[in-house]
């Protein structure tokens, strides 16, 4: 233990750094946790941030002699430290730029199998429409998904459809409706709610401009685990698996996009890449993070785009400020099956024990969403009797 006898403010400086590395570390571990409570799954997220404080408090141990004071919790602490700073940075490392590519570069010149698009999470109180569609019409991706839109963000962003006349929408004033805008024609667009009913998810194919090619689109927005949204990160969870194993069912070039609420280090989105097939654009090329847009030491890359090996990256980058708490993300991908083989080596592969916890979740998240229903029958059971 440090000298009692020390400064006051040397003495400070010990309870501060300890308590931020004790901090730390639990805030690694937690994540290990498969619960499913949004006070565990909440540390999933800020794990460079974690990294940073680990980092902080290794040098100011340092610092404060903590190698050399007496007993073993002093050169334990750092050593637990160093463990958790290489664990996160494990995790982490995929998303930048010193580890190869899942999803190859481009090598294609040909426009007609190219597909870019475009994900933008508004925030609904957001009022600044006009910079949000300068934002679309300059990069002018094929397709746009906008989240978080109510019929205000209709209004905005409707002289999209001069461009993108393939449209299907479904603004909600409850923070999950959606706009999707398609200069290519679709097929099968529908509205879906796959768990709750009001988080509505985007199911279509879409036609590559070499007017033979179709390919299958996903738009998600699922809620997030965050006590004013949803108190567990189960449905969340099982709409991802959801889609999942719906896509593992077929051989269809797929893209999946959207808002996911969810990191691409997670446990979560490691299981939704092994079971669909599909893989992250982001391994080899950084992390783009999206969220938070105002705070730029509190970010983290909460807007996905997922694809089938079909595909390759030609770009893929994060859009500018647009006045809501995410930063749009774009991508330009093309469609070269020829190299699917070659590619498909990158995907994670799901064992016996994926599928079994995959169908749990699923089966979880009915079951609370069945709970809830209940819950709001039985509290609406009084005003009813009171209205009588």
């Amino acid at each position: 233990m440090p000298d009692l006898d020390a400064p006051i403010w040397l003495l400070i400086a010990h309870c501060i750094t300890l308590l931020l590395a004790v901090a730390s570390i639990i805030a690694t571990l937690l994540p290990l946790l498969r619960e499913t409570a949004w006070w565990i799954r909440i540390f999933d997220f800020p794990r460079l941030q974690i990294v940073g404080v680990q980092l902080l408090c290794i040098v100011a141990g340092l610092a404060l002699g903590w190698y050399s004071l007496d007993g073993y919790w002093g050169k334990g602490l750092l050593l637990l430290l160093a463990i958790a700073v290489a664990y996160q940075t494990f995790r982490i490392m995929p998303y930048t730029p010193f580890m190869g590519k899942q999803v190859f570069d481009s090598t294609l010149k040909d426009g007609k199998r190219h597909l870019s698009l475009a994900v933008m999470n508004v925030l609904q109180y957001n009022k600044q429409g006009a910079q949000a569609l300068a934002v679309l019409q300059e990069i002018d991706p094929d397709i746009i998904m906008a989240v978080e839109t109510d019929q205000w963000w209709y209004e905005q962003l409707k002289p999209l459809e001069k461009t993108h006349p393939h449209i299907c929408h479904e603004p909600l004033d409850n923070t999950y409706g959606l706009l999707f805008f398609s200069r290519l024609p679709l097929r099968n667009c529908q509205i879906k709610y796959l768990l709750d009913d009001d988080v509505p998810s985007l199911h279509s194919h879409v036609q590559l401009p070499d007017g033979k090619t179709w390919v299958r689109l996903f738009g998600l927005h699922p809620k997030p685990p965050a006590p004013a949204e949803s108190k567990t990160s189960t449905k969340r969870d099982a709409e991802l698996l959801l889609v999942g194993k719906e896509i593992d069912l077929s051989e269809e070039p797929t893209i999946v996009f959207g808002d996911m609420n969810d990191v691409a280090w997670s446990h979560t989105s490691e299981l939704f890449r092994r079971i669909s097939g599909l893989m992250d654009p982001r391994v080899g090329r950084g992390l783009l993070p999206t969220f938070h847009a105002d705070y730029s030491l509190l970010r983290w890359p909460l807007d996905h785009v997922f694809v089938s090996a079909d595909f390759k990256v030609d770009d893929m980058q994060r859009l500018p400020y647009v006045g809501s708490d995410h930063f749009p993300i774009y991508i330009k991908l093309s469609y070269e099956p020829h190299d699917k083989e070659e590619q498909q080596q990158n995907q994670e592969q799901a064992d016996i024990e994926d599928h079994q916890e995959a169908n749990e979740k699923i089966r979880e998240g009915f079951e609370e969403e069945t709970e809830e229903e209940l819950e709001e029958s039985k509290s609406a059971q009084p005003e009813k009797e009171l209205a009588t």
